[in-house]
């Protein structure tokens, strides 16, 4: 695994089954193997001091805001121009973006070509799908609960869930394979 990726290490693979934190553990006697949560933390902390990955972070912003106009381009094409329900548009439009955002992520924002795209992208759906959750539940707290104006609200949503949707796709949609998941085990 390359340095620049956010990815510092994976937590090594023991035959043993992992101890549960007992007295002994706690006073040093057994050491208490490392939690998933804590070393997902570890690996996020790690890659917030390279430069590389901020600068992924700017790429995958613009990938994104290319995706926003072609999203309202698209949105508004089928509204107005074939005359379709906003609702059917707006799905159509979230998949015309979608696809673009992948397609631009993988080959300009993580290079990750080198992975399967069909199983790359149902990540990536899948990621894009959560981070709209995430963009819809901050929305209605700041429009039904703060009182907040529905353009400024969706704006502030947006950017609260663009280091959700970051992190989730250079972590999980591109991650790439260690040596170790790349070599078949036996």
């Amino acid at each position: 695994m390359d340095d620049a990726h956010l990815a510092v290490s994976r937590p090594p693979q023991s035959e043993s089954p992992p101890q549960r934190n007992t007295a002994s553990a706690v006073h040093g006697a057994t050491p208490v193997p490392r939690t998933r949560a804590g070393h997902q933390a570890r690996r996020v902390r790690h890659g917030l001091r390279r430069p590389h990955n901020w600068m992924q972070l700017v790429k995958f912003s613009l990938v994104g805001a290319t995706g926003y106009v072609i999203n309202l381009g698209v949105y508004s094409a089928l509204l107005k121009g074939a005359g379709l329900h906003y609702r059917t548009a707006a799905v159509l439009a979230f998949c015309v973006a979608v696809t673009n955002n992948f397609l631009w992520n993988r080959h300009w924002t993580f290079k990750a070509t080198d992975g399967h795209a069909g199983f790359q992208a149902a990540r990536f759906l899948v990621v894009s799908l959560v981070a709209l959750g995430f963009n819809l539940l901050v929305l209605e707290l700041l429009v039904s609960g703060a009182d907040v104006a529905k353009i400024p609200a969706q704006a502030v949503a947006v950017l609260a869930a663009t280091p959700l949707n970051f992190v989730g796709n250079k972590l999980w949609s591109f991650d790439k394979p260690t040596r170790a998941r790349r070599t078949p085990a036996g």
